[in-house]
């Protein structure tokens, strides 16, 4: 299997690419377009979760840990004593980081459930759930992050599957095909907690209607491929046509805005009378 280093790299890259598309077709404010990035990278590195010494698993479980341990010190601020949110702090720290790291790998197995299009789709529609309901994102910038996730998360099954053939030896490895997969039938029971977990999931992602208007919209990819190659010069620099050197810049053709908006800034507070 490909290691850390190629999935993050090639992870990045498709994420770059995609974001570079996304901000082409202005659908998205740029402040929401890193984060909707970084899930795309997170992507690409989420199937090994199931390995426990991996920096991906290590990272995912440490990062649950602080994110809970915040919010559960945040619950209780006014309700117990310095001492007693510091337990509870410092509790649900280790209880994430180390406990629930714990038990996960003692049910999963690397290449298993977790090497799949269904877990993919899972962790498709966790991401916008996360995205809509704790980020306080648009809808549209909830499921454009599952999106992102989802191809990275293939990117990954995909890198897998190529290092499990050997060119040079013209041979196939023993681990092919059990990166790429819709289940894994190797254990059935996993893959129907997985099939539930997909279904429980999708009941409570995001509305969809924003993010299948923009990607059924004609304006979109009309306006994708008017911008896929320059007019006239490349770099406002070279002729398309010609190559050759000319003096002179184009209009601006930058984006505007984004379809898909920002969270709105609170409103400041009315002064007193």
């Amino acid at each position: 299997m490909a290691n850390f280093t190629t999935h993050i790299a090639v992870g990045t890259v498709v994420s770059g690419a995609l974001a570079t598309l996304t901000l082409a077709a202005d659908v998205i404010a740029p402040e929401n377009l890193i984060a909707v990035t970084m899930a795309g990278v997170l992507g690409s590195v989420l199937p090994d979760i199931d390995l426990k010494d991996s920096r991906p698993s290590r990272a995912m479980f440490s990062g649950l840990g602080i994110f809970f341990s915040f919010a559960v010190l945040f619950s209780f601020a006014t309700k117990f004593s310095i001492a007693e949110l510091w337990i509870l702090w410092l509790g649900t720290l280790v209880l994430f980081r180390y406990g629930l790291h714990t038990a996960f790998h003692n049910l999963s197995v690397h290449r298993g459930i977790w090497h799949s299009l269904l877990a993919a789709t899972f962790s498709a529609f966790a991401t916008a759930v996360v995205f809509y309901y704790v980020l306080g994102r648009h809808e549209g910038v909830a499921w454009l992050a599952g999106v992102f996730l989802f191809l990275g998360y293939l990117t990954h099954l995909i890198l897998d599957e190529l290092y499990s053939v050997d060119v040079m030896d013209t041979r196939v490895k023993a681990s092919f095909g059990t990166a790429l997969k819709i289940f894994d039938r190797r254990y059935p029971y996993a893959s129907l907690a997985m099939l539930g977990a997909v279904i429980a999931a999708f009941a409570i992602t995001p509305p969809t209607q924003t993010i299948a208007e923009g990607l059924s919209s004609r304006n979109l990819w009309a306006g994708l491929n008017e911008r896929l190659l320059p007019k006239d010069k490349w770099f406002g620099l070279i002729d398309r046509h010609s190559g050759l050197a000319k003096v002179g810049t184009s209009p601006d053709q930058g984006i505007k805005t984004g379809s898909i908006p920002a969270p709105a800034a609170a409103a400041p507070a009315a002064a007193p009378n």
